[in-house]
């Protein structure tokens, strides 16, 4: 990515399951409220940077970079607690925001667009652990 040295602990490295270009995604979670704030980005530099600093830091796939969240805006995002999910495919970055998470101006990325979904109702569900 950066060419920079692999600043990531080699043994954490090993566990992320990173894709072809050397990328995780990772979700960014409200860690009060449990919103769904934004979906980025992380090299291992970005990673180790998020996990040392204590500020949510990405990786742009359009400017082939690293950013950390709010040094433009001043919307910063302070990490609480970053896991690896079961699969090692995928970060979840819990943090308390100053601000919206959102380039638009939105306190999450995910407000603007709500998808036609059908929604099965409770007493139409089979009951807990018969599912398929």
């Amino acid at each position: 990515m950066s060419g920079a040295p692999n600043r990531l602990d080699p043994q954490l490295a090993a566990r992320v399951r990173w894709n072809p270009d050397g990328l995780v995604p990772a979700v960014v979670q409200d860690a009060a409220s449990g919103a769904v704030l934004m979906l980025g980005w992380m090299d291992s530099d970005a990673l180790a940077d998020t996990l040392t600093t204590g500020r949510a830091t990405f990786f742009s796939r359009s400017r082939q970079r690293r950013w950390v969240k709010g040094d433009t805006s001043g919307n910063r995002q302070w990490v609480r607690q970053v896991r690896l999910d079961c699969d090692g495919d995928t970060v979840l970055v819990q943090v308390d925001a100053d601000g919206p998470a959102c380039h638009t101006g939105a306190r999450t990325c995910f407000d603007a667009d709500v998808l036609p979904a059908v929604q099965v109702p409770a007493h139409e569900r089979p009951p807990t652990g018969t599912g398929p």
